[in-house]
Formats: structure tokens, sequence, C-alpha cells
């Protein structure tokens, strides 16, 4: 493997790329970026400060004026915004909703693309998201898309907020998902790349799948 080596993991939400990459990059001593945070950072300060996050110039204007940094700390990875630590507030409910119109605003899209391939140059790095292997990085070392169906999808959302203050019933994370899975299927970038490794995760827990990753990264 090369000195930069960039591991692409893509997938349609709650498919448990953000999970498994973590596992992968603490296992083979690389950073992690989720680039959902950033899409979630966007919305987050558009919110904050009042913006209809439906108002594409607004928020694509917001998303140009916002400095992000990955930074290491003993919890994992942070991700801060103009110099504050939001990580721990990227996925409150509020922030959830809000994120899928800004995710859909290809000028914020643009920006934050810029944003993740710089990041990407400063080392190995494991980056997971919708669009790595197709948009951000498609270079990439290797590239692996994990897809589930929507009802499991659905089913790991739920167990993953169910004891949180706001947390929704069942069927509101099935109907979001699906919602959310209608939008990005209209987006070419979002769909798997010609290269990637498509992993069915549906029958494989966390560790079997960061297992077969870095079984294909060990031997690539």
């Amino acid at each position: 493997m090369t000195s930069h080596t960039t591991i692409a993991i893509d997938g349609p939400v709650a498919s448990g790329k953000s999970t498994v990459g973590r596992v992968v990059a603490r296992r083979l001593g690389y950073r992690f970026l989720d680039t959902g945070w950033m899409y979630r950072a966007v919305a987050y300060a558009g919110l904050s400060a009042g913006l209809d996050l439906h108002d594409h110039d607004e928020v694509s204007q917001l998303a140009g004026s916002l400095t992000m940094r990955l930074v290491e700390a003993e919890r994992g990875e942070r991700l801060l915004v103009d110099g504050e630590d939001i990580t721990d507030l990227l996925h409150e409910s509020h922030v959830e909703q809000g994120v899928v119109p800004v995710a859909a605003n290809r000028s914020v899209r643009r920006v934050l693309v810029q944003q993740q391939r710089l990041i990407a140059t400063d080392g190995p790095i494991v980056m997971v998201g919708r669009d790595i292997g197709t948009m951000v990085s498609p270079d990439a070392t290797i590239k692996f898309y994990l897809t589930a169906s929507q009802e499991t999808r659905a089913r790991r959302r739920y167990e993953e907020r169910k004891n949180t203050p706001d947390s929704p019933a069942y069927k509101e994370v099935l109907e979001r998902l699906v919602h959310r899975d209608r939008i990005d299927s209209q987006r070419a970038e979002s769909h798997p790349a010609d290269d990637a490794v498509i992993i069915d995760t549906d029958s494989l827990d966390v560790c079997e799948t960061a297992r077969r990753i870095i079984d294909l990264v060990e031997g690539a």
C-alpha cells in the first residue's frame, strides 16, 4: 500500500459505513472522516443562523464561509467548524432532518468536496459517505460500497437512536430513510463506483464487515 492510502467507503444511509469505517481506521492506524459530518455541520450552522435550509444560494454561501478541520482527540477524530468542536451536536434530531436539503444542494456539495479532498492529502485516511469513490476521491486506493435492505438499515438507525431524548419511532425512521433513498437515487454520484467492491451487510455485523474490508485492503 502507498504511504498516502485513501480507503473509500460509500453506501446509503444507515448501511453501517460510518461504524465500519471507524473500526477499519482504528485497526489500520488511519485517520477517519465521515463526510456526512460536514453536511450536518452546514445544516447546524444554518439552523443556528436562522436560515431557510431550502434557500440554495444562502446555504451555499454559508458553506463557503465555514472553515472545517479534522483533529485527533482521545475520543477519536473531531470536526472543528470555525474553531469550535461541534461533533456531538451533529446527530441531534433537528440537524438530522435539516441535512436533507443541504446534502441535495449541488453548490454546497462542490464546496465540501474541495474541503474533503484537502483533508485527504494529509495522509492515510478512511473516508465514508455517498460519493467518495465517484466524486471526492475517484482515484482512491481501494473503494467499497456497503448496502443492506431498507428494513435492516431502518432497524439499525432506530437502535442507535432509541435511547436518546428525542428518539423517533421505528416507522418514522423507516419513512425518513425511504425518503432519503429516493432523493439520493436521483444523483448519479450516489451510486457505486464502477470499480467498487460491493458488500451486502444484511447478514454481517460490524466486525465481520470490517474484517472483510481489512483483508481486501491488506491484500491489495
